[in-house]
């Protein structure tokens, strides 16, 4: 990496960017809480500062602990950019959910979805603590962010978008990111990237494929995204790569579940354009019998699905795009 510092060395309780040299990339750990013995619980951040002032752009991953495809693209992007070529600050967080993290898990230590939680609270409970002095420590201090995700265990992605469509800098964000598929999403309550708009700064949830595994194409397309958005923000001198694909603009998006438990098998795959009425998925009991045939209830695009066969009443069969 161009004029990196030893991340192991250094260990800090706050941050300011600007007191970091301009030209130069440090990387060093930042703490937020601490464990039961009272040792620190701290989380990896990666610093490029420019010659040049200009925006700060952050990018976050595996806020879910397990969802890790985010994080190979926060480490190339650092290991491409020039903090001498660059205008501007990228902070990147590689690991938000440390906890998670190490144990391979979704959750934080106590059990919460952080992105349910955001912005947390100051005297509040274990997973509140930890992400009120995440959004107050970190994000606080970007302009733009790209909050990078998975699908969830037991289930597979599109390498789709979120993102408030009806705002124009989000929009141009999204657009950027040559993604299949982008649904018009205003921030919800909870999740770090309404936490980043109710701060006032433009944010993108881009969804990098499955969890718990590195996908090299995936991974490569999330970079080609964020490398345009620093194109598009003129953090850097280069030429923004062209999307050359359709991509489907979803007005909504939601989940259809199963009603029963069984033996699941959805028959569809990822992309497929689906009319009402068309047979989704098959659900049999533990002898092999159909217990029940499900189907699209109107045309849409699949976002998502389940790919785990064993499935209660209430399982989800497959996340419908509505264009």
């Amino acid at each position: 990496m161009q004029g990196i510092i030893n991340p192991n060395e250094q260990t800090v309780s706050n941050f300011n960017y600007n007191e970091i040299p301009k030209g130069t990339t440090k990387c060093f750990w930042l703490r937020l809480i601490t464990d039961g013995f009272g040792n620190p619980i701290s989380i990896p951040i990666m610093i490029s500062r420019g010659i040049e002032d200009g925006p700060v752009l952050g990018l976050t991953a595996a806020i879910h602990g397990n969802e890790l495809n985010g994080i190979p693209v926060i480490q190339r992007l650092f290991n491409e950019v020039d903090p001498k070529e660059l205008k501007g600050t990228i902070i990147g967080i590689p690991v938000v959910n440390v906890p998670g993290f190490i144990r391979k898990k979704r959750r934080f230590n106590d059990g919460v979805d952080l992105n349910h939680i955001m912005p947390g609270k100051e005297n509040g409970n274990i997973s509140q603590i930890y992400a009120h002095r995440f959004i107050d420590k970190v994000i606080s201090k970007v302009d733009f962010l790209i909050d990078l995700h998975t699908a969830s265990s037991g289930r597979i992605n599109s390498y789709y978008i979120r993102a408030d469509m009806d705002q124009p800098s989000t929009r141009e964000l999204a657009l950027l990111q040559n993604a299949d598929i982008i649904v018009h999403n205003p921030p919800s309550d909870g999740t770090l990237r309404g936490a980043a708009d109710a701060l006032g700064i433009p944010a993108i949830t881009l969804e990098v494929g499955n969890p718990s595994i590195f996908q090299k194409k995936l991974i490569r397309s999330g970079l080609e995204g964020v490398h345009n958005a620093l194109c598009h923000l003129q953090m850097i001198d280069d030429e923004i790569e062209t999307n050359t694909k359709e991509t489907a603009h979803c007005k909504k998006s939601y989940w259809i579940f199963t009603d029963k438990g069984g033996l699941l098998t959805v028959h569809v795959a990822l992309l497929d354009r689906l009319k009402k009425g068309d047979k989704i998925a098959t659900l049999r009991n533990i002898f092999g019998e159909e217990i029940k045939e499900y189907i699209a209830p109107e045309n849409g695009i699949v976002i998502g699905k389940s790919i785990s066969p064993v499935n209660q009443s209430g399982g989800r069969i497959l996340h419908l795009g509505i264009e």
